[in-house]
């Protein structure tokens, strides 16, 4: 059941996206470099996730949910597989994971991402699939979608790293920087 949808230019859109998602690894590397295995692992507070996490959680997306949605799309598919990516966080383990071993996972996926996103016909990006329960997506969406969903994850990378860096020099006043991202830890 695919339909077109009024959208902005799919060739204008599809360029920015591509340029955008370069960008991300390079970010997630500057922010996470000369991590130890601690940094990597410390959660800014127990239900927020750590570096590891964040970057595994990156790194799963690019294949099974942007990546192969995308695919799905210009493929012409009636529906998209079904996946969970909170529940992954637990059930993949992240935090056991090799921090440097997932960034650099993460970065090889993404640049097959971006040679991919290179042969797609931007005409196929207006085509529809359902999603259940939040509505049909074009490719369009999805792309647009990739690029909010970076920049919310080195987001939050960046706001737990600083919670971090905070909690590990306590009881500097390190709140002379401004408001600290994630309520304090219980003492």
């Amino acid at each position: 059941m695919s339909r077109a949808v009024d959208t902005p230019d799919p060739v204008a859109l599809l360029a920015a996206v591509r340029t955008e998602l370069a960008r991300t690894p390079a970010v997630v590397t500057g922010l996470v470099d000369g991590l130890d295995e601690a940094g990597w692992i410390a959660r800014p507070v127990p239900e927020e996730w750590s570096a590891v996490e964040i970057v595994c959680h990156l790194r799963d997306e690019e294949d099974e949910d942007f990546g192969a949605r995308v695919r799905a799309v210009v493929r012409g598919s009636e529906r998209f597989s079904p996946i969970d990516p909170e529940r992954w966080v637990t059930e993949r383990r992240y935090v056991a994971e090799s921090g440097p071993r997932a960034l650099a996972a993460f970065r090889g996926r993404r640049q097959a991402s971006l040679g991919y996103l290179v042969t797609v016909d931007p005409g196929r990006l207006t085509t529809v699939v359902p999603l259940e329960n939040s509505g049909p997506l074009s490719g369009l969406d999805l792309l647009a979608a990739w690029v909010a969903h970076d920049r919310l994850h080195v987001a939050q990378l960046a706001n737990t790293l600083t919670r971090v860096w905070f909690d590990r020099w306590a009881p500097l006043r390190a709140d002379y920087a401004g408001p600290i991202p994630f309520p304090p830890r219980p003492a």
